[in-house]
């Protein structure tokens, strides 16, 4: 009983933090990846608008280099819900010079969406950025408030954050400024599970156990894929595995499962000894690579 009362308080908490950012913001967008956490966020953002459509887009960042099960299942939910899905690709800046390609043995695109993020906000004038960042996840978004203001350059300077007191939540931003708003901040990785179970919310297959082609590289699992940089000594195989979280393919490891549905999954993640940010490798490369991409614009 008192895990279904917790779940009822999060839910209650989110579904008040997006009314919130409609009463006191003009142009919110919410970032949608097609993952878990972002796949909570829509279900949260219908529930609390109901029955009026979700008053805000979606916006994806787009690599290029996602898993393509996720976009795939990314555009038939947009689809299906009938929602407005911007998509802005960090191809095109990458052709255009304001990105630059990383080469080597740990190259990634991941770092590159934040020119591309900050650009679609100036272009859209986007005042308040909805995502489904979570303070259980990495210690730089553990210091977040829920409305976390973001300067003229976007950036995030974790010294100049306003209190939040009994729930009180402050929208005033100056000319230039903008909002990252985290409405499930509060949440674990097993809370976000549960609810996916109790909702009975449709995720992409990836986070389910299944077949796939890896090659092992500091004791983590890489996908086998065009876009992964690979040495010709590294042997791929088939194994069965799944991704506790889904970003660039370039910097999402996987992890040996046979968990192949939701409760498999919850039993797995309440035995684990492993954070979820474990299987991340962007994050492997310095102790604060996910402070530094924030306090550069990133989300």
């Amino acid at each position: 009983m008192s895990s279904i009362l917790n779940q009822n308080t999060l839910e209650s908490e989110a579904i008040y933090i997006l009314r919130e950012v409609v009463a006191q913001f003009e142009n919110p967008v919410l970032l949608f990846s097609g993952g878990k956490d972002s796949i909570t966020l829509l279900r949260l953002a219908q529930k609390a608008f109901y029955p009026a459509r979700i008053p805000f887009p979606l916006m994806h960042i787009d690599t290029g280099h996602n898993f393509p099960e996720t976009i795939e299942f990314r555009d038939r939910l947009v689809e299906e819900l009938g929602l407005n899905l911007i998509v802005r690709k960090v191809q095109d800046d990458i052709d255009s010079g304001v990105s630059i390609e990383e080469k080597g043995r740990y190259s990634s695109r991941n770092s590159l969406q934040t020119n591309t993020l900050l650009s679609a906000i100036e272009e859209y004038k986007f005042d308040a950025c909805i995502g489904g960042a979570r303070r259980d996840e990495e210690k730089a978004r553990a210091k977040e408030r829920i409305f976390s203001v973001r300067n003229n350059f976007g950036e995030w300077d974790e010294k100049n954050q306003r209190p939040e007191v009994f729930d009180m939540l402050n929208g005033r931003i100056d000319m230039g400024q903008n909002v990252r708003v985290f409405p499930i901040s509060n949440w674990t990785e097993l809370d976000v599970w549960s609810y996916i179970d109790a909702e009975k919310i449709e995720i992409p297959s990836i986070y389910f156990a299944h077949e796939r082609e890896i090659f092992e590289r500091d004791g983590l699992i890489w996908t086998a894929s065009e876009h992964v940089y690979k040495d010709d000594h590294e042997i791929t195989e088939m194994k069965t595995v799944r991704f506790r979280t889904v970003g660039d393919i370039t910097c999402t490891a996987a992890v040996e499962s046979g968990a192949d549905t939701v409760e498999k999954i919850i039993k797995e993640i309440r035995e684990s000894a492993i954070s979820e940010r474990g299987a991340r490798i962007d994050d492997k490369r310095s102790e604060a690579a996910m402070e530094t991409r924030k306090q550069q614009g990133y989300f």
